[in-house]
């Protein structure tokens, strides 16, 4: 893909963890910011809690409260380079980032299968759910899943600018380079330069899928 070479410091964060690496060569045009190398992510500090210290708050109370923050849902995409199939998983921490440039956010699990293969692509498409596509995104949400198991069945064509699968019927999709990766305790920040962007116009106005206290939603008709 023309945009693959954009995920040079992805890459190298790959070789850091012993993951295999082949990005095609960057494709002729203007450089680009290269992203930041993401540091294996280290071993935590073990310590005794003092006695006037507050614990700090517990994985689960931590999905408790937090999870009353409704937030969309999205499927995020990658062509398969080298021959491999496309790589996909569901993502509900996207965000927009910056209008100028335009930049995008997501979140992914440094324990995540998929992101080593977007990673490698070095780019990727947002995929943005209706409140019809709940099934759509449970098969793409299972993890350890063959990326075959995720695909099947599901139609989608290649995007305008990296050529990531853009899935039909989605009310809106973002189309990206890989522009930065940081790192965010047991996650990854990865940063998307926006090359192309769109809104199914059969779709317009539709609802979106939500997702809030560990359950699907939408609005009220």
């Amino acid at each position: 893909m023309g945009h693959a070479g954009m995920a040079a410091a992805a890459v190298r964060y790959l070789r850091s963890t012993g993951a295999p690496t082949s990005a095609p060569p960057r494709a002729a045009g203007p450089p680009r910011p290269e992203p930041r190398p993401v540091d294996p992510m280290p071993r935590p500090e073990l310590r005794a809690v003092r006695a006037d210290e507050r614990v700090p708050p517990s994985p689960d109370e931590l999905r408790r409260v937090l999870g009353n923050f409704a937030s969309g849902v999205t499927v995020v995409t990658a062509p398969g380079p080298g021959g491999e199939p496309p790589a996909g998983f569901s993502c509900q921490s996207f965000a927009s980032l910056s209008l100028d440039p335009p930049l995008v956010v997501f979140m992914v699990a440094r324990t995540s299968s998929t992101w080593p293969r977007i990673a490698r692509a070095g780019v990727f498409c947002v995929n943005i759910l209706g409140a019809w596509q709940e099934e759509l995104c449970r098969a793409f949400a299972v993890s350890g899943a063959r990326t075959a198991d995720k695909f099947a069945g599901v139609r989608h064509a290649p995007s305008p600018a990296t050529g990531s699968p853009r899935l039909a019927d989605v009310p809106a999709w973002v189309d990206c380079t890989v522009h930065a990766v940081h790192p965010g305790g047991d996650h990854l920040i990865v940063v998307g330069s926006v090359e192309a962007l769109g809104a199914d116009g059969n779709a317009a106005g539709a609802r979106p899928l939500l997702f809030h206290r560990g359950a699907f939603a939408t609005f009220a008709p």
